[in-house]
């Protein structure tokens, strides 16, 4: 059984898909990456699965999340790091905190 629940436009090729379905035998909620191409049509590998029995757990966190927790705007403490938090201590001999790579994040 597939139940579409909806869907949230990513870009111009992709979707991200809410579903209920059976993997395995197992009933669960999916959420993953639709795309539409010239090259390929369908689902990628992006994507998450919450078993049945885990479902009123991850429910209850989304519902924990208020519309304030999704503003934009972040606590003056959380906004940026300072420079000088990733530059070492003179005296601790700590080396700098290492910055990623962008090429090295997934693409969300």
């Amino acid at each position: 059984m597939e139940k579409d629940i909806g869907k949230i436009k990513k870009n111009d090729q992709s979707d991200i898909v809410i579903r209920i379905d059976d993997f395995g035998g197992e009933r669960g909620l999916t959420i993953r990456e639709f795309v539409t191409s010239d090259r390929y049509t369908g689902f990628t590998k992006a994507g998450v699965r919450i078993k049945a029995e885990d479902f009123p757990a991850f429910k209850e966190m989304i519902n924990s999340i208020s519309e304030e927790d999704m503003k934009n705007e972040l606590p003056p403490e959380q906004e940026t790091l300072d420079k000088t938090e990733l530059e070492p201590k003179e005296d601790s001999g700590e080396k700098p905190a290492e910055q990623p790579d962008s090429k090295d994040l997934p693409d969300y």
